[in-house]
């Protein structure tokens, strides 16, 4: 189990793009601050993934600062529903893919779970995340379409409004919490990104779901004996 400590920095939602380049200067501020870990919870790209080569020479900056910052400080990348199969990108991070979510995880006396914030979300949505995420099929693309695909998406993406109110957010919420099964044993804490919200509800648990960083440049500190993020 990983031991969350006292000052870790989470960030969440980042959606790096040609006009979303602010990555790059919190990577430096993460330098400076100089915390025991950091938390990426998921969709820090806008799309990223190995077998689409094009990708990794888009975001070429972004990812030798993050594999420089990594060789000294511990890293942990939970992937998103626009970043997966980056094992190979990020050698010396700890990177967990979707089948591997929620991440379970202690805070001084306190046990919690780690995630994007897409797991639990249907049939229907899982099923066409398995191909999305599926390496033979990407390859395939990469093989055929080569920059073609990447490029007509990302350029998709670049302006889409990310920061947006979610409706019936806390009933939504609540009725997930079940689904982390956290009746079956003691858990404290619930800490996910996705939804770009920025709020936080006490039910069965703590539950804090991250604002996205791409909307306010907003990320986040571990503090206090009682999980606290400021």
């Amino acid at each position: 189990m990983i031991e969350i400590g006292e000052g870790a920095i989470f960030i969440a939602d980042v959606h790096a793009n040609s006009n979303r380049k602010e990555f790059l200067n919190f990577l430096d501020e993460v330098k400076a601050i100089n915390p025991p870990q950091l938390f990426l919870m998921g969709d820090i790209f806008d799309f990223l993934t190995y077998p689409a080569k094009f990708t990794i020479e888009f975001y070429k900056k972004e990812i030798e600062a993050l594999n420089l910052l990594s060789k000294n400080l511990e890293v942990y990348y939970l992937e998103g529903n626009h970043d997966f199969n980056l094992k190979e990108i990020f050698p010396k991070v700890k990177v967990f893919p979707f089948s591997s979510q929620p991440l379970k995880v202690k805070y001084k006396n306190q046990i919690g779970y780690l995630a994007h914030g897409d797991i639990f979300s249907g049939f229907k949505y899982n099923f066409f995340h398995f191909f999305l995420r599926n390496k033979y099929l990407l390859s395939l693309l990469n093989l055929i379409a080569g920059k073609k695909l990447p490029l007509y998406y990302l350029q998709k993406t670049k302006n889409k409004k990310i920061c947006k109110k979610a409706p019936n957010f806390e009933k939504i919420i609540k009725q997930k919490i079940d689904l982390y099964d956290i009746g079956l044993s003691e858990v404290d804490f619930i800490i996910e990104g996705h939804y770009h919200q920025g709020l936080s509800l006490k039910d069965k648990c703590f539950y804090f779901n991250l604002k996205s960083y791409g909307c306010d440049k907003k990320y986040y500190l571990i503090k206090g004996d009682k999980i606290t993020l400021i």
